[in-house]
């Protein structure tokens, strides 16, 4: 790898590190904190998370795709680094469920612009051969974010409040990712010098997208991610909820926990990468989601530390490669010309499933006081994420959605 493709590699670490490991896999940590201060029902406070993203998801999914497609990643990152950061010292403020929502718009924002959709395309531009290992590497960076912040978190929240914990998270985002993709380049020298970048010509040199609109594999794809993203975004949402709130777990054992997930992901993320540079990405898309699927029974016996610690790490490991290989599946299906808005329309459907699947959760757990009824239902919806791939083509998918 030469040093620009380094320097690329590393800035979307740095950028997943901040906008996922940080903020997404950090905020949950955060959330019986404001029940308790609160009195906000767990539906609630997952529902900040659900609300932005059914809401800006729609409007800006596809918006951000064509952007990156025919401007490049580099500015979108910048702006939605500004957003996350701003955030989460936003939250830190709030007095009000309303505020509640308003930041976590901006989170949404915030990770629409400058969170997978960026740098996954980012990553596919500037690698080929080396495209698994790269996003892998890239990867690495939600895992080692979100293990770091469940581990500091305890003792951030007891030096500064849980406030000030949340205000010194806003603040490492902005200073970790803004400076990193401020000198990022869009793409290579040699795609420029081509013709290659569709910002280069009008508007019309951008490919047209009506052939995946007609092809079952775009379907299968979106159904399957949907579903197994629902399943990790509603154990994960609740995992702090059900360790401290249900299982009355201390705070450092739910930490522990939480975090051994996210160290676990970082294996699965080394390991799912280094797969798919070498074995058919749908055989490791279907490992990846039995992963998932397996893993949620053990919550059902959460009381055994034991089974917790099962569980943290075979949900890790498909954790690791979840989000991962969608980029991965998509650029081998359908070439990477499309990819921008391709994922802006894939990214937005399972933001969908993101959103709705931890709100619905917490609904049946306030209304059965058990979270035994939607885990099972996460169980199901995540064997149907695999069947869906499982039933997509093998096959290499070249131009001719384009």
């Amino acid at each position: 790898m030469d040093s620009r493709r380094a320097r690329i590699a590393f800035t979307s670490f740095a950028a997943l590190f901040s906008i996922v490991g940080l903020a997404l896999y950090g905020l949950p940590f955060y959330y019986d904190f404001m029940v308790r201060e609160f009195g906000w029902s767990r539906a609630q406070v997952t529902s900040g998370n659900a609300i932005s993203k059914l809401l800006i998801g729609p409007l800006f999914g596809f918006a951000a795709g064509w952007i990156v497609d025919r401007f490049g990643p580099r500015r979108l990152m910048m702006a939605g680094i500004v957003m996350a950061g701003g955030a989460l010292i936003g939250l830190a403020h709030m007095s009000a469920l309303w505020m509640f929502y308003l930041f976590y718009v901006f989170n949404a924002i915030g990770y629409v612009c400058g969170g997978p959709l960026p740098n996954q395309v980012l990553l596919s531009r500037w690698f080929d051969k080396s495209r698994g290992k790269a996003m892998g590497f890239a990867y690495l960076g939600i895992g080692i974010g979100g293990w770091l912040v469940l581990k500091l978190s305890p003792q951030l929240v007891q030096t500064f409040t849980w406030r000030g914990a949340l205000q010194v998270l806003g603040i490492a985002i902005i200073v970790i990712a803004l400076p990193l993709a401020y000198f990022v380049e869009d793409e290579p020298p040699s795609a420029r010098q081509n013709g290659a970048r569709a910002a280069a010509g009008a508007p019309a040199d951008l490919p047209s997208m009506s052939g995946l609109f007609r092809d079952p594999a775009f379907y299968l794809l979106a159904i399957g991610s949907m579903c197994s993203i629902a399943a990790v975004g509603g154990a994960n949402q609740h995992l702090k909820l059900y360790l401290s709130l249900d299982l009355k777990y201390s705070q450092e054992i739910a930490a522990t926990i939480t975090s051994t997930v996210l160290f676990c992901s970082i294996f699965g993320r080394l390991l799912m990468g280094w797969l798919a540079d070498r074995i058919a990405k749908k055989a490791v898309m279907i490992l990846i989601y039995l992963l998932v699927a397996s893993s949620i029974p053990l919550l059902l016996a959460g009381s055994s530390m034991p089974a917790l610690y099962a569980f943290s790490i075979v949900f890790g490991l498909g954790l690791g490669g979840e989000y991962m290989i969608i980029p991965l599946m998509a650029a081998e299906l359908f070439g990477v010309r499309v990819l921008g808005r391709l994922l802006g329309v894939i990214l937005t459907a399972d933001g969908v499933a993101e959103a709705t699947s931890p709100m619905l959760i917490g609904y049946l757990r306030d209304h059965s006081a058990s979270y035994q009824t939607g885990f099972l239902l996460l169980i199901g919806v995540a064997l149907a994420g695999t069947v869906a791939i499982a039933m997509l083509p093998n096959r290499r998918q070249q131009v001719q959605h384009v």
